[in-house]
């Protein structure tokens, strides 16, 4: 099956967007196997033996997307990181029902290894990334929706620019002041439950 193009992607959300459901029978073909690639980046990033499967992953995106009917999608970029902020909330969410359930132990980790600038640094907690991105959106916002798609959902430069309708080089001035802002706030947090 040859790779559908953008422009096409793009159409459908729209025409799925404005109420033709016949749209999203077409278009999940066509985004299920990046849909994959995405749950499964998040998932090489859990620990060993996980519970979640990368399918049960995209499967729970799906119907979150699925049943959200307020979405009007600008084009395949955005669909993809919304599709990576509902994989992170859902991530998150079981990290924390594990969390709740096990009085703090057998927190889910993701490595921060991929990222160049994070290869020094250990693992880190995905609750407390989470919260530390959380944090970093309420100080800068772009900053912060510029490491979820970057780094969670893995969008080019090219792609982040073009959802928040910024330069490149403002993606990539936002994307190095927020991994220095990560990286001390995880830092902080390390320092004081250490």
């Amino acid at each position: 099956m040859s790779q559908p193009s953008p422009n096409e992607i793009s159409a459908l959300l729209v025409a799925w967007g404005g109420g033709d459901e016949s749209a999203l029978d077409r278009l999940m073909p066509l985004v299920y196997e990046e849909l994959r690639r995405l749950a499964h980046r998040y998932m090489s990033h859990e620990r060993p033996g996980h519970t979640l499967q990368t399918t049960a992953l995209v499967n729970e995106a799906y119907l979150r997307l699925v049943n959200w009917r307020e979405a009007r999608w600008q084009n395949r970029a955005h669909f993809f990181a919304v599709s990576a902020q509902m994989m992170r909330r859902i991530l998150v969410d079981f990290a924390r029902d594990k969390q709740y359930l096990k009085r703090g132990g057998g927190a889910l980790r993701v490595s921060l290894a991929e990222v160049a600038s994070f290869n020094d640094q250990p693992a880190a907690d995905l609750v407390a990334l989470d919260e530390a991105l959380t944090a970093l959106a309420e100080v800068d916002q772009r900053k912060g929706q510029v490491v979820e798609m970057r780094f969670f959902g893995g969008l080019s430069v090219e792609e982040v620019a073009e959802v928040l309708k910024v330069s490149k080089e403002t993606v990539m001035r936002d994307w190095r002041l927020a991994k220095v802002w990560l990286l001390r706030r995880l830092g902080q947090e390390a320092s004081v439950e250490g």
